[in-house]
């Protein structure tokens, strides 16, 4: 398809989502009780369940994708995303996951098709140690288009107050790691099925599942002092990082830190600029943790400093 391509010519506005989490901050804040800790909007919600420990949940589902991922054989790699992402945003509380639920809705249930996402959704949960506890299957005529599939789940975990990541303790001076992402993971899909169009295209370039940071979290936290944690969805690097900082601090990021999927180069090569493309996608880079500057290690993608003013910006 030719032309500049955007979001928003695919029918997709990221202002329109963030009008929706500012009209419903009041009535979600008019539920809280005691246990509830935190602040509404982050990747996941907190909840005491005595004077130690907290549960951190989140909810997501895999959106669009299925679209392509139903068309290219990949449902199972859906499934993957699903838990994936979901667990993923959990992790940024600093919580271990304990379980998953999940919800399926279709015009008509296709058993095998649900299956390849339950086995893929499962794949992840074994990795992480994550139970899945059970969900909801719902055949909705008059909803769903007839063909196509929904899967949505939800991830819960449990840390210890003192161990929680909040972004609290992030310094200017400290640090920006990045981890490498596996492609374009679960988000900007409307974008990429109004490029491909009802043609032929290559799943194996994109519809890889989105990547599993438990190991990566796990093994930072154990030598380093980790004070912020974001998942890179929809908003890209700067929209997520942003929404792990406190107030009056930001973070210059140098794009040319990192080497691209080449899928990023694909999404190029089909009229989405440059700017379109750090603002929706994740450009190569999956999860962020902030961390001191006297913790780095070789190993480390360093891909962006702190900075003493708001906002999350380019070097």
């Amino acid at each position: 398809m030719a032309g500049e391509q955007t979001y928003a010519a695919a029918g997709v506005s990221l202002a329109t989502a963030d009008a929706i989490v500012d009209r419903l901050r009041a009535a979600v804040a008019s539920t809280a009780t005691p246990a509830v800790a935190g602040a509404f909007g982050a990747f996941a919600g907190l909840f005491a369940i005595d004077d130690r420990r907290l549960l951190a949940a989140s909810t997501d589902s895999v959106g669009s994708k299925l679209v392509l991922g139903r068309r290219g054989d990949r449902l199972r790699w859906c499934g993957a995303d699903l838990a994936a992402h979901c667990i993923n945003d959990v992790l940024t509380t600093g919580a271990e996951p304990l379980f998953f639920l999940d919800y399926v809705a279709a015009n008509t249930i296709d058993v095998e098709q649900v299956a390849e996402l339950i086995e893929g959704a499962a794949d992840v949960c074994r990795a992480a140690a994550c139970a899945i506890l059970g969900g909801e299957t719902a055949e909705l005529p008059g909803i769903y288009r007839e063909g196509e599939i929904d899967f949505c789940g939800t991830a819960v975990g449990v840390v210890d107050r003192d161990r929680v990541i909040d972004g609290s303790r992030v310094a200017e001076g400290d640090v920006v790691v990045g981890f490498a992402s596996a492609g374009i993971h679960a988000n900007g899909f409307s974008l990429v099925r109004r490029i491909v169009g009802d043609g032929p295209f290559d799943a194996d370039l994109l519809l890889p599942p989105t990547r599993l940071y438990v190991d990566d979290v796990r093994a930072l936290r154990a030598r380093a002092d980790v004070r912020a944690l974001a998942h890179v969805t929809g908003g890209g690097i700067t929209g997520n990082l942003a929404r792990a900082l406190p107030e009056g601090l930001g973070a210059v990021v140098d794009p040319a830190a990192w080497e691209r999927p080449k899928v990023f180069g694909w999404l190029a090569d089909n009229g989405v600029a440059e700017d379109e493309l750090r603002r929706v996608f994740n450009v190569g880079i999956g999860y962020c943790a902030v961390i001191s500057a006297a913790d780095v290690r070789g190993e480390d993608l360093v891909i962006g400093r702190i900075v003493p003013r708001a906002g999350v910006s380019w070097a």
